[in-house]
């Protein structure tokens, strides 16, 4: 390449970039667009409010289900190699 071939592509280089940053400018919008308002946090505290506690009548349901209960469906197999009458034939 010749040294006017190299100057004739870096200049179309620099026009192609400042045409494509001004028409991205044009799509997306500036640095004015991109701004939004956000609600502010309270931090969090690791002291547990004692003026909120309540008693465990209020912490837990007393008509809840318990779901560590024993739930028996049919009658115990205790030998189920035997011939059972319970097991199906």
């Amino acid at each position: 390449m010749k040294r006017k071939d190299l100057a004739l592509l870096a200049g179309i280089l620099i026009l192609s970039i400042l045409i494509s940053l001004v028409i991205s400018n044009l799509i997306f919008g500036g640095s004015g667009s991109r701004q939004q308002q956000v609600e502010v946090v309270s931090p969090i505290s690791a002291q547990f409010p004692v003026d909120q506690v309540s008693g465990p009548d209020k912490q837990f349901n007393s008509n809840a289900v318990n779901p560590a209960q024993l739930i028996q469906i049919g009658q115990p197999n205790d030998n189920p190699f035997n011939g059972n009458a319970n097991s199906p034939s």
